[in-house]
């Protein structure tokens, strides 16, 4: 049971980061030219869309059982991947 509260701990605490993330993008778009802006805005709100994905997720897994837990980690795990990439990507362009 620990481990699940840890893990469950470990994704909170990664979307956390992620959000954090986001405040810093949308800091540094409101100091860009108009076309610049609008490009980073329409990268943020794809990322804001997978980080409520994420959450979403997270979510699901609080609710579940333990039993249930161990089959739906490879799906929390995938859509973190997802969100990890689409989350690097954005900062490389940044």
């Amino acid at each position: 049971m620990a481990d699940l509260e840890h893990y469950k701990a470990k994704l909170n605490a990664q979307l956390d980061e992620w959000k954090a993330d986001l405040d810093k993008m949308r800091a540094k778009a409101d100091s860009k030219s108009a076309d610049a802006r609008k490009e980073m805005n329409e990268s943020i709100e794809a990322l804001e869309s997978k980080l409520a994905q994420g959450r979403s997720k997270l979510e699901e897994l609080r609710g579940a059982s333990t039993e249930a837990f161990e089959s739906m980690m490879a799906g929390a795990n995938n859509a973190w991947d997802s969100i990890k990439e689409a989350f690097d990507k954005a900062k490389s362009k940044f």
